[in-house]
């Protein structure tokens, strides 16, 4: 099974991998599975300060991981989860993708492809002699 990817779905992939490609990201993501949290909480348990944490979870939410949402009863806490429907499809996409049984037996290209289009009595005849 060859997966085809249009434009944009192409656009989408890398966006997805090139936010987690980074390592405080990807950490931030990996606590983020964990369940909801704030940013207090992510810079204390990840040792960010807050202007780095920041750009990050805009990275991953602009990549369309996380989402975010207000406390409701003070405006100023604000609180980060990955988003479950974003966190499905991507698993199912890097299952597929990943899949050992999309690995086909190909004929090289080089020399040793060619080596079986050959008929062997050419290839005898090839053969110096000592």
């Amino acid at each position: 099974m060859n997966i085809m990817m249009n434009d944009n779905e192409m656009k989408e992939i890398t966006a997805v991998l090139k936010a987690l490609s980074d390592p405080n990201r990807l950490r931030i993501f990996s606590e983020l599975m964990t369940g909801d949290s704030c940013n207090n909480e992510l810079m204390e348990t990840l040792d960010l300060r807050a202007n780095l944490l920041s750009h990050h979870l805009g990275v991953l939410s602009k990549a369309g991981l996380i989402t975010s949402r207000r406390d409701q009863i003070d405006g100023r806490w604000i609180y980060y989860t990955v988003d479950r429907n974003a966190a499905s499809q991507w698993h199912q996409w890097f299952n597929s993708f990943f899949d050992p049984t999309r690995i086909q037996s190909r004929t090289v290209c080089g020399p040793e492809g060619q080596m079986n289009f050959i008929p062997t009595e050419k290839l005898i005849s090839t053969i110096p002699n000592n």
